[in-house]
Parts: structure tokens; sequence; C-alpha cells
């Protein structure tokens, strides 16, 4: 392994460390710490996926424009490590709610920043961006498992655990590839950002179904990452964060089995799958519980490979066939818009309320608080059914999808 290589592997797997730091037991910390609501617990959330939607501006007119993007990266996390750290040591969920908002605002930008030096420094990104990215599961994997160990689901130290992994990654960052803007000088554009250029492939029926497909089953979807690790910790689950990192080692090998799935089964297939898919994952978890059902429990954290890889990797697959080259980044600039910024959004606000409509009467009113989780459940499972129902009846697959053909060597098929 080259030494580039190496040091991109190692910055995959810090960045998605500190991702897993917070993304996964923020609620449980929010409810049992801070006596967050469920709205509440929603409408933190929802700040990761504003700033999804606001940081193509960052990226874009910082990162592209001004400054080498591992000086932007190092800049963001440790202005981010340190956000972090005032948040996780505040009281009420007012005061962290901004402060956490702020933080989103320095994270997000670096998953594209991280992507971008992987990008620029690798002489064959089809080849080797996979072999670094994996490592990036792998940390968010690690720290699911530290935390879980520690039984610190409920607690600040996930936050803080974060924050002072940012700082060493700001430090880190100054090792990396030096990477110049690419588009110094050149206008900035709002419609380049928000890859608005992509709009005319709407013209497309199936590829308008995929949109709205997209957005819609992003609403059910954020139940899971808002509202998971509150519910098996509720329920009495034990290291629930750690048993929870079982869906990101799926995801490992469910992504290694894509190219063998895809020419098998096709686009539309794969997408359907998917959509399935998160629709047994929620009833799994409504009708599971931590005792003789904990087999349903394990089996919907499990087709977390499924449900990720299936729809949102193939996603980006059927984005990347349809678009013509001018348009291309333009197209996955605008489905990432759609989906983590303006559905996980969405999703948010309606999760909380769900989860909030289903508090047991009596009870206190944060996520500690004892809820109806099978309610709860059933509402993001049946729209995740018909989100499915909608797009299996509306999307044609086109003739240049991938689609399933006989038995191929054992070398494997090659997608395109």
């Amino acid at each position: 392994m080259s030494n580039i290589r190496v040091r991109l592997s190692v910055m995959m797997f810090v960045q998605y460390f500190i991702y897993g730091a917070w993304l996964v037991t923020l609620g449980t910390f929010l409810g049992t710490s801070l006596g967050a609501t469920g709205t509440e617990v929603g409408l933190a959330y929802m700040m990761p996926a504003i700033a999804a939607i606001l940081s193509p501006f960052i990226v874009g007119m910082i990162a592209d424009r001004f400054f080498a993007t591992e000086k932007v990266l190092a800049a963001l996390h440790f202005i981010g490590a340190l956000l972090l750290y005032i948040a996780s040591a505040q009281h009420s969920f007012s005061a962290f709610v901004w402060l956490f908002f702020a933080y989103t605002l320095c994270y997000l930008p670096t998953l594209a920043l991280t992507n971008s030096i992987s990008f620029d420094n690798m002489n064959e990104p089809a080849r080797d961006f996979p072999k670094i990215r994996v490592l990036g599961t792998i940390g968010f994997i690690a720290i699911q498992l530290l935390i879980g160990w520690l039984h610190a689901d409920a607690t600040a130290l996930p936050l803080r655990i974060g924050a002072a992994t940012s700082v060493l990654m700001a430090i880190y960052c100054r090792t990396l590839p030096h990477t110049p803007p690419h588009n110094a000088g050149k206008p900035l554009s709002v419609r380049d950002v928000l890859g608005l250029d992509a709009l005319v492939l709407l013209k497309d029926r199936s590829f308008a179904v995929f949109i709205l497909g997209s957005f819609l089953l992003c609403i059910p979807l954020q139940f899971y990452y808002a509202f998971a690790n509150p519910f098996l910790n509720e329920i009495g689950v034990p290291a629930a964060a750690g048993k929870m990192s079982l869906g990101q080692m799926s995801e490992i090998g469910f992504m290694l089995l894509m190219p063998w799935f895809l020419v098998r089964l096709g686009v539309k297939r794969m997408l359907l799958l998917g959509m399935a898919a998160w629709t047994a994952r929620y009833l799994f978890f409504a009708y599971g519980n931590a005792g003789p059902g904990m087999w349903m429990l394990y089996l919907g954290i499990l087709l977390h490979g499924v449900c990720y890889d299936f729809f949102f990797v193939t996603g980006q697959i059927y984005v990347d066939q349809q678009a013509p080259l001018q348009v291309r980044a333009a197209a996955q600039g605008f489905i990432a818009l759609v989906t983590l910024g303006a559905g996980q959004a969405i999703g948010s606000i309606v999760s909380g309320r769900i989860v909030d409509a289903h508090r047991i009467v009596g009870t206190s009113a944060g996520v500690a608080a004892q809820h109806d989780w099978r309610a709860i459940w059933v509402v993001p499972a049946i729209g995740a059914f018909a989100v499915l129902l909608i797009f299996a009846a509306l999307f044609r697959a086109r003739a240049n999808d991938v689609e399933p053909v006989g038995p191929v060597d054992s070398a494997g098929p090659v997608v395109a």
C-alpha cells in the first residue's frame, strides 16, 4: 500500500469515527441527560440535514476557490471540536441545539472535502477509492463498539470523544497531500453549487419518480437515525451502540457484493429491495423485544447493509448512468440536496412528533420516558411500504440501466 493511500485511509477512519461519536447516540443523550422531548430530538437531527443543504456553499465558496482543501479541512475540524465540546457541556436543550447546529455547519462539509482529497490524489479512483472509503465504515464501527463498551450512550462522553478526535484530525490534516483549489478565479454560481443544472433530467418520468421516491423514503428513514438508539436503550438492550455497529458490518459485506447483485437484479429491483428492507426493519423493531424477541432486533439492525447499499448506493449508480457527463456532478449534488437535506429535515420533524404522540401518559416528557414503540415503528414501516408501491408502479428502467443478466465468470461483473 502506498504512503499516500495509507494517509488517506487513516483520514477516512478518523473522519467517520468522529461522525459515529454523535450520530448514533445523540437522541439518547438528549432525552436522558437534557430531558429533551421527541420533537426536540427530531429538531436536533434536523440540524445536520440543514447543514447538508448549506454545506455545498461552504465547499464551493471556500475550498474550491480560495484555499487548499487540506487547510480548509483542518480549520473546520478544529473549530468544530471547540463547538462540539462546548455543546456537550450545556445543561439545557435550548442552549445545546444552536451550538450543535454551528458544529454541523463545520462537520458536514468535511464529508465532501475528504472525498475530494481522496479523488485528487489517486491514480485510479474507481479501483482505489472503495478500499480507502471502507476504512471510514470501520472507524464508524470502532466508535460504536467503544461507546457500547463504556456504557456511555446516555452521557456526554461520546460527544467529548468526538471533540477530542476532531482536534487530532485537525492536526493530522496538515500531513495530508497538498490539494490546491481547482476553481480559483472562476465565478461562483448558485446554480452550480446546488446542482440545479440536473433539473433537466426531470423531464424523464422515471428519473422524476426516482427523485420523488428518494425524497419520500428519506422521511421514514429518519426514524431510524434519530430514535433507534433511544428505543434500544429504553427497552433494556445492553450496550445498544455496540450492537448497532452490526449494521455497519453488514454494510461492508453488502457493499462488496453489490456488483454481483446489480448484474443479476438490475437497478429497479435493487431499489425496491432497499425500500422493502426499510419496511421489514421497522416491523422487526415493532414486534421485537429485549427478551425472546431479541432476534428480531438483531435482524432489523443487520438489514442496514441492504437498507443503505441497495437504496443509496444503487441510487448513486443510477444517477451516474442517467446523467450526461456535463451534468453528472450536478446530478449527484442535487440528489444529495433532496435526500440528505430536504428529505431528512422533514423526516426529523415528523419522527419527533410521532414519538411524542406515543409517549405513555404519566411518564416524564423526554426520550427517557416510556413510549409505545410498536405503534411508533409501524408508522415508518407503512410509510416506506407506501413509497415502495408508488415506485414499483411508476418507475421504468431505461435501456441503458444495469439490467439482470445470466451467470458471469468467477472474477465477478464489472459495473459501469
